[in-house]
């Protein structure tokens, strides 16, 4: 019963405050999104922004040059600084939106997470650690599962900025935290599920990361689209023997768009990043080449290695992933790889 009352007073404190004190770690395309929809439902928010000509841009434009350019902000209602401790103390949740290959770099310059509330909207998973964002925050900060969420879906920041109708997944180890979470995000162009697949979704958005490079891969070396669908179908079914083997959970249904629906929209969307840059390496470009290119974190070149190694562990066949890995790492010949994976799809 003290647990239950505890975790019901964390989420009254937290996300229950008509105006809670919610700051945005991060400044990217899907934190500038994330930052116009937490503004539908919060009076001001806090927002850490690194650079500092985005900070100063942001202060006396209104505007993100470097991403969503078109998205207009009321200056009055965001508080920004460059200065991470500043922004965490300030605030009671904190949203996590940094890439996973610049996440340790930042992460590690805060003095204090305890009593905050946190939501990691990271797809991607921490390089060499090979763990998740939540088994992070929990492990290192001994942060509990009650005050952890996590955002998934199939939402690509162009068109939440936009205001396209889009569907977000909000999870929580408990379903009122969820619950909660998803009050503090629902507008009315941005649906909300709530879900308790922490370390499902969390895994599955790095899959599907991955694959998205393989789409991009293949189309550029002149598949059509009867052999994407192939493609597409076989990392769905990769994915779902991964986090069964990985992180079992008799209630998990792939079909979802969490799952199933991020992986369709990050493989097919043009503004998919990982897709890509999965068509440059199929033409040809080095990966830093590609990586430059992009301007942008293609969360799949990292995830790709962190699946990898975890997957020597948990022996899962993954023959997508496993070509994306001898491509990307093992500098092989993408034609060679993809020709000799059309052999092991079904």
């Amino acid at each position: 019963m003290a647990q239950i009352g505890y975790i019901c007073s964390v989420m009254e404190n937290y996300l229950e405050r008509k105006n809670p004190n919610v700051a945005v770690i991060g400044a990217g395309s899907w934190a500038t999104a994330l930052a116009k929809l937490l503004l539908n439902n919060c009076g001001e928010i806090f927002w850490y922004i690194r650079n500092k000509r985005v900070l100063e841009s942001i202060k006396t434009t209104g505007h993100n040059p470097l991403y969503l350019e078109d998205v207009h902000f009321d200056t009055s209602r965001l508080k920004i600084s460059n200065d991470i401790n500043k922004i965490v103390d300030a605030a009671d949740v904190l949203l996590f939106c940094i890439p996973s290959a610049y996440f340790m770099s930042e992460v590690s310059q805060i003095r204090n997470l305890k009593d905050k509330f946190i939501i990691s909207a990271i797809k991607g998973i921490i390089p060499g650690d090979n763990i998740t964002i939540a088994e992070y925050f929990h492990r290192v900060h001994k942060i509990p599962f009650s005050r952890i969420g996590v955002i998934s879906g199939p939402c690509h920041a162009e068109e939440v900025a936009l205001e396209r109708l889009s569907y977000l997944t909000l999870s929580s180890k408990y379903r009122e935290t969820a619950l909660r979470l998803c009050k503090l995000f629902s507008c009315s162009y941005i649906r909300t599920i709530s879900g308790t697949d922490i370390f499902g979704v969390e895994y599955a958005a790095v899959l599907k990361n991955i694959y998205a490079v393989a789409a991009g891969v293949a189309t550029t070396l002149g598949y059509g689209d009867n052999f994407m669908a192939v493609l597409v179908t076989n990392s769905f079914h990769e994915m779902r023997r991964f986090l069964h083997v990985a992180h079992p959970d008799s209630e998990r249904s792939t079909t979802k768009s969490a799952y199933l629906g991020d992986l369709l929209v990050t493989c097919y969307s043009k503004f998919s990043r990982n897709r890509t840059f999965g068509t440059m390496i199929g033409k040809g470009y080095s990966v830093r080449s590609a990586l430059l290119e992009t301007k942008m974190v293609a969360e799949g070149y990292y995830g790709t290695k962190c699946i990898w190694e975890l997957n020597q562990k948990f022996n899962v066949y993954m023959p997508v992933a496993d070509a994306m890995y001898r491509i990307l790492y093992g500098k092989e010949n993408a034609t060679s790889v993809m020709k000799e994976l059309t052999s092991k799809l079904e």
